[in-house]
């Protein structure tokens, strides 16, 4: 019988969706146990003790608790369209950096009085320029070719956008609001979006590519 791979996932997170995105378009199988957050198998915990997700366990027994990590062993597995030829590296960073930062300040800007809530989306908004710059060249983030750059960042724009998507429709984000349209209608990204029930050690193992 053969090992697959066992992936931790979280439906919403946004760690989560780009390792999944990057798994279901490398077309790698995996076991995929879906979690909540709230109430975390003891399996997840003893695989990675910090128990955030995504968390990857191969065959061999290595652990992969970080998404870049998980993201960079599919993509090794299989590249089709050379997704890996166009990373950019500073910009994920800035992405995971900064921008995380001010995102999650602007999506709970109550729990951080020091400041308003327009004052933390406007920190966001530093990144979104990059991205808009970007995308006045090219129809994606590097090229006129999407890549890892591309799903790296998207879950992150998707997130801010719906803090208040009234607001970022109406802005001068022109491109930036095609592009993020682009990849919430995509067979990808709504393939790995479908809902599945709490992972439960009892139940058989789910095989899961999409």
């Amino acid at each position: 019988m053969t090992v697959l791979p066992i992936l931790y996932s979280f439906r919403r997170c946004p760690y989560a969706m780009r390792a999944r995105m990057a798994i279901a378009y490398s077309g790698v199988h995996v076991e995929l146990r879906e979690v909540v957050l709230k109430n975390k198998p003891s399996e997840l915990i003893a695989a990675s003790p910090k128990a955030t997700v995504p968390v990857l366990i191969l065959p061999d027994g290595r652990v992969l608790d970080e998404s870049r990590d998980i993201m960079q062993w599919a993509l090794a597995q299989n590249d089709p369209d050379g997704w890996l030829n166009h990373q950019n590296n500073t910009l994920i960073n800035m992405n995971d950096g900064d921008f995380k930062v001010a995102l999650d300040h602007y999506k709970y800007a109550e729990r951080f009085p020091e400041q308003s809530q327009a004052h933390y989306c406007s920190q966001g908004e530093v990144f979104l320029h990059h991205l808009e710059a970007s995308l006045n060249k090219h129809q994606f983030i590097e090229s006129h070719q999407i890549s890892m750059t591309d799903i790296a960042i998207f879950p992150f724009i998707r997130q801010f956008a719906h803090v208040d998507m009234a607001w970022f429709e109406a802005s001068s984000y022109v491109q930036l609001q095609g592009w993020l349209h682009d990849h919430l209608q995509s067979n990808l990204f709504l393939s790995v979006m479908k809902k599945y029930p709490a992972w439960q050690p009892s139940q058989s193992p789910r095989v899961w590519l999409s």
